[in-house]
């Protein structure tokens, strides 16, 4: 008799996804090759490919330019969400009266506010900039702000009876309680920057990803919108990817944890 799953077969846990991923694209090369959509409405996997070798260089060119206004905004977003995120923990008063803005301030669609922020600044780095740095407060300053009021308050009473200071408190209880939350935003966040500042660039701009999408669309070149689709796509997972490294160097106990 057989012990069950003695030699059973253990595959990757990255497996299943590419295996998803080569279906899609060989069930999109044959929508293509069979005719069933038109190439000027959808183009095939190797039309995109064939497109963005072609294009390689002034995709890069474009590229570094939206990364650096998605690279500044989050910084400049992440720094001022840890800033109101601290301000909201320490006066009750504050917390009470932004919070709520804070989140109807998430219902207005980025898209609607990007017109404005090109009048009021030009068509510069800085509308693109100011943009990222909206849509990335949010989620950095909910996540630091649950994860500092997720604290046990015993813990809190008891480094308190142990004439802890106001400061001390934070960084050795509050700060990390609240690391794997803000982990969490920086995700979300990273992965505004990018979108952020290419609706940015739609709407005015000299260089960047959206003004390559909005210039290569209006001379109906599907292949190469789909091959900056593609590459924007590539930037996010990247900057995602860049957090949980990041996240292993800042946590290294998380490791241990899973195992």
């Amino acid at each position: 008799m057989q012990h069950k799953g003695a030699h059973s077969f253990r595959y990757p846990n990255w497996l299943p996804a590419l295996i998803a991923v080569v279906g899609f694209i060989a069930l999109w090369q044959a929508v293509c090759s069979l005719g069933l959509v038109p190439t000027y409405l959808l183009p095939s996997p190797m039309d995109v490919v064939s497109a963005f070798i072609e294009d390689s260089q002034l995709l890069a060119s474009h590229a570094v330019t939206t990364l650096t206004e998605a690279a500044i905004g989050l910084l400049a977003g992440v720094a001022l969400g840890f800033v109101m995120a601290v301000v909201m923990d320490r006066f009750e008063v504050i917390y009470q009266a932004f919070d709520p803005l804070i989140t109807i301030s998430q219902t207005i669609p980025t898209v609607a506010i990007a017109p404005l922020l090109v009048l009021w600044f030009g068509y510069g780095i800085l509308p693109k900039v100011v943009l990222v740095i909206l849509t990335t407060f949010f989620p950095i300053t909910v996540a630091l702000v649950r994860g500092f009021r997720s604290v046990d308050p015993d813990v809190v009473d008891l480094m308190r009876t142990m004439t802890a200071t106001r400061w001390q408190i934070f960084f050795y209880a509050k700060l990390p309680a609240a690391a794997e939350q803000f982990f969490s935003g920086l995700r979300i966040s990273a992965t505004y920057a990018i979108v952020g500042a290419v609706i940015a660039e739609w709407l005015g701009g000299f260089l960047g990803l959206g003004v390559y999408m909005t210039r290569v669309r209006k001379s109906f070149a599907y292949d190469r919108m789909f091959a900056s689709i593609i590459l924007i796509s590539a930037l996010s997972l990247a900057l995602m990817k860049g957090v949980d490294l990041l996240e292993r160097v800042c946590m290294p106990w998380k490791k241990v944890e899973r195992k």
